[in-house]
């Protein structure tokens, strides 16, 4: 009987820690799917769940997330994000514009009085008003559609925004979420990708326009330079916009670049 003992005990301490590694999968499982988006500095980015308990709000993430997944296993991702371009009698856009959502249209910004929320970017209703004359207008962010929508919702009450493509819509390249723009279905000779991360679009270089990032200061002017810059690429109906972008990636401030190139034009014009 005594001899018994050693293995009883060896047994339940393998038992033991099964179940405790068990238990600690499913903790770490719902801490980092559960967990809220955060900023650059490691800060939580209130969402829709944010007014409920901790326990709930990790839960209901989770919840959310294996939602998410198992839609993307029983759905693959289609090779085309947007549908085919419209025919006539309907009036499809020349131009397709595609843009980063977060430190390009808005900013997560906190204070004290009003907590985490995402603050519009100065010239962001001009600007959308006047690109959506000459383009198609297409969000396409690696932020989660659960953020997304709600501020894309806010952001554009007039519809200016044909389509909106969140991270599920992005390709996850050595750690990083990529957009691949051969899924997109549009003429890459007349698609402009707005970004202030080149590395968004590394198999396509020659489609991104990088602004400055926006962090959320209120002097900030950029959106209207840019919406003279892509109007005027409209205006001259160029056939291949990769060839003007391909010049201004070698300039650190692209729109600074623009603005001179425009300075130096009109005093040609003067003279």
């Amino acid at each position: 009987k005594n001899s018994n003992k050693p293995k009883v005990s060896k047994w339940r301490y393998g038992y033991s820690l099964v179940v405790g590694g068990l238990c600690g999968s499913v903790m770490w499982a719902i801490y980092e799917m559960g967990k809220p988006e955060q900023d650059d500095m490691g800060r939580s980015i209130e969402d829709e769940l944010s007014g409920l308990s901790l326990p709930q709000q990790y839960l209901q993430r989770m919840w959310l997330s294996l939602q998410y997944y198992q839609k993307m296993l029983e759905e693959p991702l289609p090779i085309r994000l947007l549908p085919d371009v419209l025919q006539a009698p309907y009036v499809q856009p020349r131009y397709t514009l595609v843009l980063e959502m977060k430190d390009v249209l808005v900013h997560p910004d906190w204070t004290y009085q009003t907590g985490w929320r995402f603050k519009k970017r100065p010239g962001v209703d001009h600007f959308l008003q006047q690109c959506s004359k000459h383009f198609e207008i297409v969000v396409y962010t690696s932020e989660q559609g659960m953020t997304a929508f709600p501020i894309l919702d806010a952001l554009d009450p007039n519809g200016y925004i044909r389509y909106r493509l969140v991270r599920g819509a992005t390709q996850l390249v050595d750690g990083q979420h990529i957009k691949n723009l051969n899924r997109l279905n549009r003429n890459l000779r007349r698609l402009i990708v707005v970004d202030w991360d080149r590395r968004a679009v590394p198999l396509h270089p020659d489609n991104i326009f990088a602004i400055s990032r926006w962090m959320g200061n209120d002097d900030d002017v950029q959106l209207f330079d840019l919406a003279a810059f892509l109007s005027l690429i409209a205006d001259n109906e160029m056939d291949d916009v990769r060839e003007v972008l391909h010049y201004y990636s070698q300039f650190e401030d692209p729109i600074d670049q623009f603005k001179e190139n425009q300075r130096k034009l009109l005093e040609l014009k003067q003279e």
